[in-house]
């Protein structure tokens, strides 16, 4: 490709909109550009990178048995209304009636749609396991876009789901999704953590998100660099240290507290609490979970504070789950259930008497790694790139897919769904991988390999040894982009900065020498090769470790 030809729109000053690096960086560079609200159009840059970055994904996941399909974007209601999830999504689902009337949606995930086709096409175990995927675009309509390709009301995204006749299959081949999508995302340069997760509006017993490290992101994880654990915060536990009460008062006492409201306040007042020693209790509308167990971190709805205080109640309505932490605790002070009242010598156990303990404080950086003795947890904003899911039998159950067994009875298959954001690799590679000038792009998602930047077009001697390599540069299996404007030499490695081409060639006045200059973009190290040798040294550096 030749840049005087090709369409780059790039811009010298950030756009006023832009909030995040990758977006800032992404509409400078002219990657992208806005359409509307969470919708953006890919340039021809763009659309490379993200080509560049399906290849990966279609090679691993062809490596683990995948099979791709294209489905349709647009769905008749009747499948989501079978699996139970057109009233869940809400208004977050783009919906729509066609001539006739029929409800209709646009495709936020393809479960139903795959599960549809397996459930007509699939009678026997002997046709499993099989794992399917597509990268099409997807929809979803959300109430805040935000952050360039980070949110996004139209999205592409790699789906892919395994089938088989059991939980033990099922186990197998999220292990195998699991090592795709580790390959995937180290061959895009994405530096990662894969964390416990919930299943959410998908369903399922248990799910992983890969999570990118960039204070863009909107999520926060705990990690432990020594033993490599990670959650998300909302899951994340630590081991505390052991705390010792000493005596257990004989009987609780009431004490006046006037205006003390917080905790705060009372560790302050004479006669209080330290904070370590109070008992903070809440009011929820529980929820309950499929499965009758309270949700973990967030039981329901949490009452206003002017609703906090529950005089009576009818017996079996109300269950106190307590943190794990206080297991043991004694001489502890809490609330007494009346305004400018506390009450000590609180002995968790013997006077609140919990149903059920779990883990619901949330953990602090420094604290110790509850799976390791050396480590302590580090805690960063990261952003997802991917999410696998067990599905198990949800959509299966609900939507009839059965095959016959070894023993020849019927079984509803067993799923999994696993799912990539392909404009958040993007986002993610250049919120990990940028510098003052502009984006630097792991070099197997770069749009080039790299650019031969004429610095003066309008000598012939440079603009021959630039066609030269330009020629022998593509011979050489590469993506090469020649920097053919009639434009001065600065403004040229300003916009080869900006754009990210992890080499450039700078043909200039050492040609005579018969010499031009290789820079590498992410060292931001320059040499000279000679003229005859350059090809080969490219291609070398150009792909090593890909």
């Amino acid at each position: 490709m030749r840049w005087s030809q090709y369409f780059i729109p790039t811009l010298r000053e950030d756009p006023a909109d832009a909030e995040v690096v990758s977006h800032r960086l992404l509409l400078r560079a002219g990657y992208i550009r806005q359409l509307g609200a969470g919708v953006y159009s890919f340039l021809p840059l763009g659309w490379r990178v993200a080509q560049r970055a399906m290849k990966i994904i279609r090679e691993e996941m062809d490596a683990v048995g995948g099979q791709e399909f294209f489905l349709p974007a647009l769905h008749p209601s009747e499948v989501w209304k079978e699996s139970g999830r057109w009233a869940v999504m809400g208004e977050t689902m783009f919906r729509l009636k066609d001539r006739k009337g029929a409800d209709m949606c646009l495709g936020m995930t393809h479960e139903e749609v795959f599960t549809s086709i397996a459930r007509h096409e699939i009678r026997s175990y002997k046709q499993l396991p099989q794992v399917w995927y597509q990268i099409q675009t997807k929809f979803r309509d959300e109430e805040r876009p935000k952050s360039g390709l980070m949110r996004l009301r139209q999205f592409i995204m790699k789906d892919a789901y395994t089938f088989d006749v059991d939980k033990a299959g099922l186990d197998t081949a999220f292990e195998k999704q699991r090592g795709a999508y580790k390959k995937i995302f180290d061959r895009c340069g994405i530096k990662y953590h894969i964390v416990e997760a919930s299943s959410g509006a998908m369903g399922g017993s248990e799910s992983n998100e890969f999570m990118a490290r960039t204070n863009a992101g909107e999520d926060f994880i705990a990690v432990c660099e020594s033993c490599g654990y990670a959650a998300n915060l909302e899951k994340a536990t630590s081991r505390l240290p052991k705390i010792v009460d000493g005596a257990v008062h004989t009987a609780i006492e009431e004490f006046p507290t006037p205006g003390v409201r917080t905790i705060e306040a009372l560790a302050s007042f004479p006669g209080g609490a330290s904070a370590d020693r109070q008992i903070k209790t809440l009011v929820y509308v529980a929820t309950l979970t499929d499965d009758s167990k309270f949700m973990r971190r967030g039981v329901g709805r949490q009452l206003p504070g002017t609703e906090q205080r529950i005089i009576k109640y009818p017996e079996g309505t109300l269950t106190i789950i307590a943190d794990e932490a206080l297991k043991g605790r004694r001489n502890m002070t809490t609330g007494a259930n009346k305004d400018d009242f506390h009450i000590r010598g609180v002995d968790i156990e013997r006077d609140i008497k919990p149903d059920d303990w779990q883990d619901l404080r949330t953990v602090k950086a420094g604290e110790a790694c509850k799976n390791c003795e050396a480590g302590v947890l580090d805690i960063f904003k990261a952003m997802e790139i991917g999410h696998i899911f067990k599905l198990g039998t949800k959509y299966s159950d609900s939507m009839g897919a059965t095959v016959l067994n070894a023993e020849g009875k019927e079984v509803p298959i067993v799923m999994g769904s696993y799912g990539i954001g392909v404009e958040r690799i993007l986002s993610a590679a250049i919120e990990q991988n940028h510098d003052a000038d502009g984006i630097v792009w792991p070099k197997a998602i770069a749009p080039f390999d790299v650019v031969v930047t004429v610095t003066n077009v309008r000598q012939k001697e440079l603009t021959d040894a630039g066609e030269r390599l330009y020629e022998e540069l593509k011979r050489a299996g590469l993506e090469v982009l020649l920097d053919d404007r009639d434009e001065r030499a600065g403004v040229k490695f300003k916009d080869a900065d900006l754009v990210g081409i992890p080499f450039r060639i700078t043909v200039g006045k050492k040609i005579a020498d018969g010499k031009v200059e290789l820079f590498e973009r992410a060292k931001k190290q320059s040499t000279d090769v000679g003229l005859d040798d350059m090809a080969a040294k490219v291609q070398e550096l150009a792909l090593a470790g890909l």
